[in-house]
């Protein structure tokens, strides 16, 4: 199972068009979207898990592709630095 880090979304972005974006490439095991608490809208990234060469599909189909006006960014998920797992 990969996890992978969608970046640079619209705020109108839904966690159900997140899973029918990524379903054409596999089965979507898990997906969480990162809203504001206030408004509920997306602040603009999410993550979403699927098996590994399901994932190498999604991140080569997605990578750069325009999704609502704004290219997205798509790769594995990688820790920041300095925080805890």
């Amino acid at each position: 199972m990969k996890k992978l880090f969608i970046g640079n979304l619209p705020a109108s972005t839904s966690e159900q068009d997140l899973q029918n974006l990524f379903a054409e490439f596999g089965t979507v095991r898990s997906y969480k979207l990162v809203t504001d608490v206030f408004s509920g809208q997306c602040k603009g990234f999410g993550f979403i898990e699927m098996e590994g060469h399901e994932a190498r599909a999604a991140i080569a189909g997605l990578n750069g592709k325009d999704f609502n006006g704004r290219p997205m960014k798509v790769n594995y998920e990688s820790p920041k630095p300095g925080r805890r797992r």
